[in-house]
């Protein structure tokens, strides 16, 4: 069965650009006033997940630092091994995403018969970010899979801790949280995983935001 996590990967402009990942990346500042230097790009699909639009991928909006690659890539990795019905996968400007270290995976769903299906993304919604789900997480006849989200993260946090990488904040909607804490990862992530305390500038319903943390050199910029 095919579990959609679609996967918005998105940095900032002020980057230098490589599809090489010959060398470790360099990230200044912060998410929302940084910049990335060697980033490198994600594949733009695999078997589990695939890029959320070709148009922002050929864009070089799928850049990130080397170190956020790595676990991405390595979540994903694991999750076909150990959960192989789980998979993945689909950019528009935000105040954060500037130094490599942010990405936006949008959130798996399921449709009246249980069975997992990708959400509609198009140009018509902004490639999926003026989606709206409602407080019981439905988009029409489509409804939200917190256990695949929470499994997600899981992997993600292991990932990120055996390269030494961090995750420094969760962003998802408020209202979702009771429901992701209720999931099967719920006490790892509750214990292991921070998530954003106070109201995002957008809501977050349509997907989730993951900072990971990476040490950065001053952006004197």
């Amino acid at each position: 069965m095919h579990k959609p996590l679609v996967l918005a990967l998105a940095v900032g402009a002020a980057m230098a650009w490589t599809a090489s990942h010959s060398a470790e990346s360099q990230c200044f500042g912060t998410v929302a006033k940084g910049r990335l230097e060697k980033g490198v790009k994600l594949p733009s699909s695999g078997q589990n997940f695939s890029a959320y639009s070709s148009l922002g991928t050929v864009a070089g909006r799928t850049f990130v630092h080397s170190k956020v690659a790595e676990v991405v890539v390595a979540a994903y990795d694991a999750l076909a091994k150990g959960k192989p019905e789980v998979s993945g996968g689909r950019f528009r400007p935000h105040r954060s995403h500037q130094n490599g270290l942010s990405v936006d995976f949008f959130v798996p769903v399921t449709d009246p018969n249980g069975k997992f299906v990708s959400l509609p993304i198009g140009v018509t919604n902004k490639l999926g970010y003026d989606l709206e789900f409602d407080a019981e997480a439905r988009l029409g006849e489509l409804r939200i899979d917190f256990d695949a989200i929470a499994e997600h993260l899981y992997q993600l946090h292991v990932a990120a801790r055996a390269r030494g990488v961090g995750i420094s904040m969760v962003i998802l909607d408020p209202q979702y949280h009771s429901k992701l804490l209720s999931s099967s990862r719920g006490t790892y992530i509750r214990q292991n995983i921070p998530f954003m305390k106070g109201k995002p500038w957008v809501r977050h319903d349509e997907h989730y935001h993951v900072d990971f943390a990476v040490r950065c050199a001053p952006n004197a910029g």
